[in-house]
């Protein structure tokens, strides 16, 4: 059974070892050997075109035996984890020369995220204030900026990292076992990753709490700037180039992060100028900025202006083909909180789902999700009842929604988050999803 608790904030608030270490090799990889020294040979003889001949007389040389991927660390404590990474990354990064200011190297960090979620939370920044501290007590090399476009066009080197949970074969499935540890050094002006930390943290202690801004967030949809943000810190080695889709809007990115800033604040006026600026840039269609225009508007009480961003987020995640909305239900109920603070948007978020999926001819399956308590089989029928009933709401606002919409309960087999604690910190595991597919054919 689902138990939820209510977050008092107004809005709707790596079987074994070889599996390990490859999960290992996917976020970073070890330093390279120097070459050992020989003595040296003839050039190469070459042909008219330039290019090597091979000599006929030669043995041909055996394959070399691929190396075997390097063991995991064991799992520690939350600070032990990111001061083991931190260490490995600024310990081992290859500087660009000629690039310092005096002798120091400009260093900017664009904010930890989670990475199953893009979910900015308690633990990331507390992981970006012990690596700010470390980085000016230990590497004075490095002088740290604020992320702000006004930096960026200096061309600093950028610090990005990830913090996600994961279950004992380092997969974002199971039951949620370790904290995998992921940060990466990259070079803006070469546009090459220059230098990889990893380390895997103990599950106690953890505060995976959202921020204020992710929090009050009533959707979330798989993002192309996000996701280049967590391509470019795991799965990738030193020498790796940036993922172009974090590249292209890391100035944005730098935007987003100030009216963040503004709306953690209250300054609302402030964040809503923000962010209709990145819009306005041509950067903008992205899931924090409707996200971030919605919720100021709101709370601005510019109900209009807020409803308008809110059909924008729904069209951009039916455009994503995934959409979760954070509906809060009364605890084994389909029946939504009681509690108008948070629940009383909810019938005008319906309409404008409604109307959006409307405008299109596809058909919209509409899914609920569980977080990770309770039996396997109530979940499952909860969550089918639950996705039910707003498939019901949405035919009663849109009529011919009717005959394309459909039902299914997921439980918690697609938990994003997945820790099971079925508070604040799990809220997006019990979203209801709306994917849309052609009709005749699964959205699944």
């Amino acid at each position: 059974m689902t138990i939820h608790h209510p977050v008092k904030r107004p809005f709707a608030g790596l079987l074994g070892a070889l599996l390990a270490a490859l999960a290992i090799a996917a976020c970073t990889s070890p330093p390279a050997k120097p070459a050992a020294e020989s003595p040296a040979k003839p050039p190469a003889a070459t042909d008219p075109r330039g290019l090597a001949v091979k000599d006929a007389g030669a043995p041909a040389a055996a394959p070399a035996a691929p190396a075997a991927p390097p063991p995991p660390p064991p799992i520690m404590a939350f600070d032990e984890a990111v001061q083991f990474a931190a260490n490995n990354l600024f310990s081992k990064a290859d500087l660009p020369v000629n690039r310092g200011i005096g002798d120091k190297y400009q260093l900017v960090i664009d904010p930890l995220v989670d990475g199953n979620s893009g979910v900015q939370s308690t633990a990331t920044q507390t992981m970006e204030s012990r690596i700010s501290a470390m980085v000016k007590a230990s590497f004075p090399k490095f002088e740290l900026k604020p992320f702000t476009s006004e930096n960026l066009v200096r061309g600093p080197l950028l610090f990005i990292g990830t913090f996600t949970p994961v279950d004992k074969e380092g997969k974002n499935a199971g039951p949620r076992e370790w904290y995998r540890v992921c940060l990466a050094l990259v070079d803006l002006r070469s546009g090459q990753i220059i230098s990889k930390g990893f380390a895997r943290a103990s599950p106690q202690g953890i505060d995976h709490t959202p921020t204020a801004f992710f929090l009050d967030s009533p959707a979330w949809a798989p993002d192309p700037a996000t996701q280049g943000y967590v391509k470019t810190c795991q799965g990738t080695k030193a020498g790796d180039p940036i993922n172009p889709a974090y590249l292209d809007k890391v100035f944005a990115a730098a935007q987003i992060n100030e009216g963040m800033l503004a709306y953690s604040a209250g300054r609302y006026d402030e964040a809503l100028d923000i962010y209709r600026g990145v819009l306005r840039g041509g950067s903008g269609d992205q899931l924090r900025v409707h996200n971030g225009i919605y919720m100021s508007s709101w709370k601005l009480g510019r109900r209009d202006e807020a409803m308008k961003a809110f059909g924008k987020l729904v069209d951009f995640g039916l455009g994503q083909n995934r959409l979760g909305i954070k509906f809060l239900f009364r605890p084994g109920s389909t029946q939504f909180w009681s509690d108008k603070e948070l629940s009383g948007p909810y019938d005008l978020w319906l309409k404008q789902i409604a109307a959006t999926a409307a405008q299109r001819s596809s058909c919209v399956e509409v899914s609920g999700h569980t977080s990770r308590t309770g039996s396997e089989p109530i979940n499952d029928r909860l969550s089918l009842m639950r996705a039910q009933y707003i498939s019901q709401r949405l035919a009663s606002d849109a009529p011919q929604l009717r005959t394309r919409l459909s039902s299914v309960g997921k439980g918690w087999r697609e938990n994003i988050i997945g820790i099971g604690s079925d508070d604040s910190r799990d809220i997006l595991d019990r979203r209801v999803e709306f994917k849309v597919s052609p009709c005749g054919t699964s959205a699944s």
